[in-house]
């Protein structure tokens, strides 16, 4: 006996079926937040830039960019748990400078030139309205670091996140000359300079939230320690770009090296870029403490080899120069404020690990 083939099922057009809407993806919105943000990325083209958003990926063009010989440096970061802040406040339109400060700010403590960036949005449900100021922030943040917004991905994951909550990634790519990459010869006697941060920057908000939480003060709250701004305001300060003094300073042939100060302080990130066998020494009293951190270590009951570990605590670049005189003159041309902070001294032995020690410590406390 034969069987007989079965026959395809017609689609039923008056059955109610299931849709990716349904089931909590909108792709839809995810167009029109396209839309919504293309201006602003357009706004940040620079040369190089081939197309625009809407393909698969995104080309650039290194010899329109004016590299002969170019080393590709890239990075990714993100903005931590000071999301938390932006969404319970409601204050997204600063996360997005962070995201590109984190990134673009260590590829310029390595010689390179930020060249373009990418971002990656995650959320449950995706809100055009929060998600394209997010998307509006990163792109001034392109645009004052001179870095093409190529594009990214919007990802909405229902049941991956709370409602109302998202994160963020940057990606960003630079590039430098093979002999203009940093760090140099860094020696004994060489001068360090710090450039100040704007606050808190992108690093330390677990402890930064639970120090709030601790204070009873909700986000909405006048600040105690900045007149005219909520607490929630002052926080979200975005982290400083620091790549035009920088190569600023890089291409005048003045610096020998720079760290971006992020999670770790200065005592995590300032070796990192030392040779071996030279140690720096940092004056604590060589710069003025901005009052979020003083407010922090007291509000906290933090001890200041703590908040040393965990926070820029004023100082968010530091530079390594020879000539201390002319890097500060060149610095103040450009309105860039600068404190000279220390000094490069020999280690025990040429084989030793770069190390920092503090010559006094900062008034972190009363």
């Amino acid at each position: 006996m034969t069987s007989t083939p079965s026959q395809p099922t017609a689609l039923s057009a008056t059955a109610p079926g299931a849709t990716y809407r349904d089931a909590g993806v909108d792709i839809a919105a995810g167009d029109a937040l396209v839309e919504v943000i293309k201006p602003a990325a357009k706004a940040t083209d620079r040369p190089g830039t081939m197309g625009g958003l809407g393909g698969f990926g995104a080309l650039f063009d290194l010899k329109a960019a004016g590299f002969s010989d170019p080393i590709l440096v890239s990075c990714t970061d993100g903005v931590g748990t000071k999301l938390m802040i932006a969404i319970e406040s409601g204050l997204h339109e600063t996360v997005g400078i962070d995201l590109v400060a984190m990134c673009v700010n260590d590829l310029v403590v390595q010689g390179a030139t930020p060249l373009f960036f990418l971002d990656y949005f995650a959320t449950g449900k995706l809100s055009i309205e929060d998600a394209a100021k997010v998307v509006r922030g990163i792109a001034k943040g392109c645009a004052e670091s001179g870095c093409a917004l190529v594009g990214g991905e919007t990802a909405e994951m229902p049941g991956m996140y709370a409602p109302g909550h998202y994160d963020l990634a940057g990606f960003s790519v630079g590039a430098a000359e093979r002999t203009a990459l940093l760090p140099g010869a860094i020696q004994p006697g060489d001068t360090l300079i710090g450039l100040p941060s704007a606050g808190v920057h992108s690093n330390g908000f677990s402890l930064v939230r639970n120090i709030v939480t601790r204070s009873g003060l909700a986000w909405d709250a006048p600040c105690p320690f900045a007149d005219g701004q909520t607490l929630g305001q002052t926080l979200m300060t975005p982290t400083t770009l620091y790549v035009h003094p920088v190569l600023d300073l890089h291409r005048a042939g003045l610096l020998m090296g720079a760290a971006h100060i992020t999670g770790g302080g200065l005592p995590g990130n300032l070796p990192r870029v030392l040779p071996k066998g030279v140690r720096a020494v940092v004056d604590g009293a060589s710069w003025p403490i901005p009052p979020v951190f003083q407010w922090l270590a007291s509000m906290g009951n933090v001890t200041t080899e703590e908040m040393l570990r965990v926070f820029n605590c004023g100082i968010g670049m530091v530079l390594v120069v020879r000539d201390s005189a002319a890097a500060l003159a060149h610095l103040a041309q450009r309105g860039q404020q600068a404190f000279v902070i220390g000094t490069i001294t020999q280690a025990e032995t040429p084989d030793s690990p770069a190390t920092l020690a503090f010559d006094g410590l900062p008034a972190l406390r009363d």
